[in-house]
């Protein structure tokens, strides 16, 4: 047996971080939806909300970097890659929450609207499990597209093993140029006939192969490349916080000079956010680096504390969110007739932070009390050697 194989892995602190802070920054986006849409059209809340909206848009990419990078970390030392149990085991880790999930949902939503029927709920569910369009699920679904094309980009780069550069160079042109296409041509385009992964494209793997290829391309080369970051973190830091601002340029430049609607104004697939995403996902990486470096300082013990436990139910917390959302939901139709916009407005972070310990909340429950740990992809039997 390989002596590497004996060795115990290296756990890095950093990515825990990571995981929380990406997820934690999906939730801001949803919640700003929901407060965009409470809000006056006319009033400068909403002008507020729609016109900061892209800041915290970088966070799929995030998740996307986070998972290549992870599982190259697990399996690239490998001398050999067992395809099928990788297969089975990545499949039943995010598969029986999809398929939980979508059907809790679907299940509840019918109910609620009076409309509930055996073959209604069926049809309703076998079609959100096809398609992945429901309560923010897609990224599971491109998830288990990555988990069968992971072998192919396994060899890539050990076939490849000293052309890393250039491969992640090529990743990056087609991903830019992609980004182009969706943008300009796409929109203008005749999908009626097309495939349904290529129409509706934000549900398809190939769409974020840059991020699941850069993740992969750190964890080969991880003490390269977290050296760089810190050489030049306060560079980064600087540019970060300029194209952060500059997303609000971007907004205007889509609704005033292209004419775009605010869905697609808002869309994360655009050049600019590509360029955006790898310098915060970089600013994230670095700061996180400075979390583990630091993380056993007793002042840091409670973030340490926290950031363990959220990091496991970070999964759980994605899955839990249209939960928490749709509570919050009616929270706000039920007080916004009484409030101005300015005021709703103002409530945004006391919305977010009760909608994200609403999902913590249910995730800590399912990672608790078993056998609900499955649900969020953390088996209560397994929970102990995590």
């Amino acid at each position: 047996m390989p002596t590497e194989a004996k060795k115990k892995k290296r756990y890095l602190y950093e990515v825990d971080l990571m995981r929380c802070i990406f997820i934690f920054g999906v939730l801001i986006n949803h919640v700003s939806s929901l407060f965009t849409n409470a809000v006056s059209k006319s009033s400068g809340a909403y002008e507020f909300f729609t016109a900061t909206h892209l800041m915290p848009h970088f966070t799929r990419m995030g998740f996307m970097f986070v998972t290549g990078l992870v599982l190259f970390l697990g399996n690239y030392k490998k001398d050999h890659l067992d395809i099928v149990p990788f297969w089975i085991k990545r499949f039943k880790g995010s598969g029986i929450p999809y398929v939980f999930w979508n059907g809790f949902y679907i299940l509840i939503t019918l109910l609620v609207m009076g409309s509930f029927t055996f073959p209604e709920w069926l049809g309703e569910w076998e079609d959100a499990l096809l398609h992945g369009n429901r309560f923010y699920l897609y990224y599971i679904l491109v998830t288990m597209q990555l988990y069968l094309i992971f072998p192919i980009m396994l060899w890539l780069y050990k076939r490849f093993v000293n052309r890393h550069n250039l491969i992640i160079s090529i990743s990056a042109l087609i991903q830019l140029l992609f980004l182009f296409y969706i943008k300009y041509i796409f929109p203008h385009q005749d999908h009626a006939n097309w495939p349904y992964l290529f129409r509706s494209y934000g549900m398809f793997v190939l769409t974020y192969q840059f991020y699941f290829m850069a993740g992969a391309y750190v964890s080969i080369h991880y003490d390269k490349v977290t050296t760089l970051l810190m050489t030049y973190q306060k560079r980064i830091y600087a540019i970060t916080a300029c194209l952060s601002l500059g997303t609000i340029g971007l907004y205007y430049y889509n609704t005033k000079i292209l004419g775009l609607s605010r869905h697609y104004a808002h869309l994360v697939h655009q050049p600019y956010m590509m360029i955006y995403a790898i310098f915060m996902i970089a600013t994230i990486f670095a700061l996180s680096l400075h979390y583990a470096k630091n993380r056993e300082k007793p002042s840091l013990q409670w973030l340490r504390r926290s950031v363990d436990l959220s990091s496991k139910l970070s999964f759980g917390i994605y899955l839990t969110q249209t939960a928490s959302l749709a509570i919050f939901g009616l929270v706000i139709d039920w007080i916004n007739p009484y409030l101005s916009d300015i005021v709703l407005a103002l409530l945004f972070p006391l919305g977010y932070l009760l909608v994200l310990g609403g999902a913590w909340l249910i995730s800590y429950f399912c990672y608790k009390v078993s056998p609900f740990g499955i649900l969020i992809g953390r088996p209560n039997h397994i929970k102990k050697g995590n």
